[in-house]
């Protein structure tokens, strides 16, 4: 938990300032079920968790990165909303041990999900196991029912084969619904502008089975629910 070193940590021990459950500690090895105890450190209670999940509706303007030393980076902006943080830490996880899942565009808004659970990371980002995601498109272009069907029968973006085919709602002449189970680069762009038109705003709604949250506004996050991490971890 980061609270010190093993030696700090008996020399806390031995004046009394470590709890569990509210009962004041009096042996270092005293052992405890880490999912179901709460921990005082003077004063401060601390609750064990391996892995935290945040939802975050990413605003244009900022980069999907962990750190930059021009732009303004989605973990930045993390930071600035945890009212939790401490020291650089968060439930015990450090903070820098965070990142974001996958890749939006710096102009790209909508869903983004925060973790240090590289596991799970790994599962929705690898091409195997074609995890979907949709996001709303607006175009410079009314879209036809002609590109609606290429896009759905898979195009050629620049790379060695076509797209795998996607899942095309009509919203509007010039907006529409697109789910698809990659992620290659630009690839929402690059595929509308394969048909003929230009996106002029793109926003990530879903990914697997986390869907944004109606009532974040940009630039806001939250802590996913347990549902929705059970969810997320069971189906992927």
């Amino acid at each position: 938990m980061n609270i010190g070193t093993r030696s700090q940590v008996k020399e806390l021990i031995k004046r009394g300032q470590i709890c569990v459950n509210g009962s004041v500690v009096v042996k270092p090895e005293m052992q405890v079920d880490e999912s179901d105890v709460t921990v005082s450190c003077q004063g401060k209670n601390y609750h064990y968790r391996k892995y935290v999940y945040y939802m975050m509706n990413k605003p244009a303007g900022i980069i999907t990165a962990t750190k930059d030393e021009r732009e303004r980076t989605v973990l930045d902006l993390f930071k600035e909303q945890i009212p939790e943080l401490n020291q650089g830490e968060l439930s015990g996880v450090p903070v820098n041990d965070i990142f974001p899942v996958g890749r939006l565009d710096k102009d790209t808004v909508g869903l983004l999900l925060l973790t240090n659970d590289g596991e799970l990371s790994h599962r929705l980002l690898s091409p195997k196991k074609h995890v979907p995601k949709t996001y709303f498109v607006q175009t410079n272009l009314p879209v036809s029912d002609e590109m609606i069907s290429l896009l759905e029968a898979g195009v050629m973006i620049g790379e060695d084969e076509k797209t795998l085919p996607a899942v095309v709602e009509r919203q509007k002449d010039k907006e529409c619904l697109i789910t698809i189970t990659e992620g290659k680069y630009h690839q929402i762009k690059r595929m509308f502008q394969a048909v003929g038109v230009m996106v002029v705003f793109l926003k990530r709604l879903s990914m697997g089975t986390l869907v944004l949250d109606e009532t974040l506004l940009e630039g806001q996050i939250r802590e996913l629910t347990k549902e929705e991490v059970s969810s997320l971890c069971s189906r992927i």
